[in-house]
């Protein structure tokens, strides 16, 4: 037998010692177990190395503890809020049962004394937050997915320094992964004016991140506890459209103001507290006395890895079926499992005008060619899908009737569902969700219809794309 016959059987029996590991050690979904055997196929041996850092199971890990003292005082905190619920409620009765879903398995507090503006411009938000950042008299909470070491993350921590200098309390908090570029002495100006600075799940040794399969995608920014940001934009050029390769960036963000900041402080808190050693103490200062902003409901909605339901999924699922008019969906990464498809597909043969709409061009080549696969399966059900053609599209909407709707960080993908950590809002607001819908039809003047002509004339090479891709969907 001659050295490469020996080296070819070692590798076989090593690889298949290490794909009976992933069968039963790890007991993930059927669909996700093939996609790593596949990969275990193509790349022997270093496919397990990608399955060590990207396979991880986080779904029983506590990771958000809190001391009993913040479990008093957010107990409080949420009966207060609960009441306003009680109050409510029977203003929004068609989608009482998403609200309860929400209330029960998400802890999610209904609120309808918020005001709320749309940022769809990069420049837009950005200026609106720095203009908030520099009228802090107590505390700035910023969170972002990335950051990136440009003007743009300049601007800003230079706009958080000069507030930390004022006396003013600040903390940052970035995903160390998606902020992978930022320096550390980029943060120097911060640090050296008192500000509070933390990565969530840091790589323990340079450069092995072991947890880098699971990423805090959040973005929310909470301004003296009256003001809060959540949506799709982070901090870089890119995202105010200045880097040529993704041209125009459309993204969609909500500023809030009136009860739903409260919502948005505590993840901002549980968040802070499992990444920084610096804990904030649970206080009634955080959570101020807010009257009354406007009257748009809002639930503030959370998943990640550790959740015990897909809360994010699930409420898009009852929206999607709740809907009779309409469905309109904005999303850069489409690649939902069946049981989404299957919502989607039902509300579309039951009459619902459902259209989705994607980015014309990749950021991630498998994710994009996945996404292109699962648009082709919607065809046939009657679903109309769209390419974005003016720049790139990021934004992540569903506007259900017009009458409400969800914006935040999930993308619809496995990602958002189970392994990245997500925020999302859930919008009761007819004049709100109109105003995104009409959004939505705007964007239809620059986009391209992907009709069954377009999708069955796609070339040999596109179809194997999409063949591979979509194999690998359960792990992108």
């Amino acid at each position: 037998m001659g050295l490469l016959a020996g080296l070819a059987i070692f590798v076989t029996f090593v690889n298949v010692l290490l794909g009976i590991t992933i069968i039963f050690l790890e007991r993930k979904q059927v669909s996700t177990t093939w996609a790593w055997l596949m990969v275990l196929f193509f790349i022997p041996i270093f496919g397990f190395i990608l399955y060590l850092f990207l396979g991880q199971n986080l779904s029983k890990a506590k990771l958000f503890r809190v001391s009993s003292e913040a479990t008093e005082f957010f107990t409080s905190l949420k009966k207060r809020q609960k009441k306003m619920f009680d109050h409510h409620h029977e203003s929004n009765y068609e989608y009482q049962g998403l609200m309860y879903m929400n209330l029960v398995n998400n802890d999610s507090i209904f609120s309808n004394d918020n005001h709320i503006e749309v940022f769809t411009d990069g420049h837009k938000k950005m200026d609106d937050l720095i203009r908030e950042i520099e009228k802090a008299e107590e505390f700035i909470h910023i969170q972002y997915y990335i950051v990136r070491n440009d003007e743009t993350g300049e601007r800003l921590i230079n706009a958080l320094s000069k507030k930390a200098y004022e006396g003013v309390e600040v903390r940052f908090l970035y995903d160390d992964m998606g902020s992978l570029s930022l320096r550390r002495s980029a943060l120097s100006p911060l640090i050296n004016a008192g500000g509070h600075v933390a990565a969530f799940f840091p790589s323990r040794i340079p450069y092995i991140n072991l947890r880098l399969n699971y990423r805090n995608h959040r973005k929310i920014a909470v301004v003296d506890g009256v003001v809060g940001y959540i949506g799709g934009f982070n901090i870089g050029n890119e995202y105010l459209g200045l880097v040529q390769k993704f041209g125009y960036w459309r993204d969609t963000h909500l500023k809030v103001s009136g009860s739903a900041v409260y919502s948005l402080q505590t993840r901002f808190y549980l968040d802070w507290n499992h990444a920084s050693k610096y804990k904030m103490a649970p206080s009634s200062r955080y959570f101020p006395d807010i009257q009354p902003q406007g009257n748009s409901g809002m639930q503030i909605i959370t998943s990640g890895p550790d959740s015990e339901w897909q809360q994010i999924k699930n409420a898009y699922i009852k929206l999607i079926l709740s809907a009779k008019e309409s469905v309109y969906i904005q999303t850069p990464y489409f690649i939902p499992d069946d049981s989404l498809m299957d919502a989607i597909k039902i509300a579309s043969l039951s009459g619902v005008d459902v259209k989705i709409m994607i980015p014309n061009k990749p950021d991630h080549m498998f994710v994009y060619w996945a996404t292109y696969a699962h648009i082709g399966q919607l065809i046939d059900a009657g679903v109309r899908s769209f390419t974005y053609e003016n720049g790139f599209l990021h934004a992540k909407t569903l506007v259900v009737d017009g009458k409400v709707a969800s914006v935040g960080t999930a993308n619809i993908d496995v990602r958002s569902f189970k392994l990245n950590f997500e925020v999302n809002a859930i919008v009761y607001d007819p004049i709100l969700s109109n105003e995104l819908q009409q959004i939505f039809i705007e964007d239809l003047a620059n986009s391209y219809e992907i009709t069954e002509e377009v999708y069955r004339n796609r070339t040999n090479l596109i179809k194997m794309k999409e063949s591979v891709s979509r194999l690998l969907s359960p792990i992108l």
